[in-house]
């Protein structure tokens, strides 16, 4: 296989990785039921007139399976990591000490966990999208080298299959963390 060839070939693998690399941060903000500091990934806190994400400004623990701790670096901050909270439609409680925020996450309805298996389901099918996005565009990328000669019919045949099998390899990761994320969910 020539260079420029094997160079697309790596390209291809890197692009259906970083669709399954989404897949997977997309997957931890689904939340299973489970105090998880990524639950909050999507929280954004107004710290001094910027946007600031959760993280950022706060310490975020879980002491068990159905509580997180939130502690401020600045206590004057207490107030707006709470209204931050609440308006992000998470559908959690925040509660104030006056020293750190506890939320306990309420366990999770058999309806909610159905609506949330409906929302990894798609998510994963996105992932699925995308993969069959990049074979699609690295095997026209591959039909021009042929075109101009720079690889053999033979190389373009071969390549074509390597792309088939990577867009193979990479769908069933897709599926397998779209499964491990679904029994997580589905566990009581």
């Amino acid at each position: 296989m020539n260079e420029e060839l094997q160079l697309y070939m790596e390209d291809a693998q890197e692009r259906m990785n970083s669709a399954i690399e989404h897949l997977n941060k997309e997957l931890l903000k689904i939340r299973a039921g489970k105090a998880s500091h990524h639950m909050l990934d999507s929280v954004k806190v107004d710290y001094y007139g910027n946007e600031t994400p959760l993280a950022r400004v706060a310490n975020i623990n879980t002491t068990d399976a159905r509580t997180l701790v939130i502690q401020p670096w600045e206590k004057n901050m207490l107030a707006a990591i709470e209204r931050a909270i609440i308006n992000s439609n998470l559908g959690l409680t925040p509660s104030n000490n006056g020293e750190l925020i506890r939320i306990n996450v309420p366990p999770l309805t058999e309806e909610r966990r159905k609506g949330l298996v409906k929302q990894v389901k798609h998510e994963g099918e996105e992932a699925k999208v995308s993969i069959r996005n990049s074979r699609k565009e690295i095997n026209t990328d591959l039909k021009k080298l042929e075109k101009d000669g720079t690889i053999s019919e033979d190389e373009l045949k071969i390549a074509e299959e390597e792309v088939q099998e990577l867009t193979k390899k990479f769908s069933e990761l897709a599926e397998k963390a779209v499964e491990v994320k679904e029994k997580e969910i589905m566990t009581v």
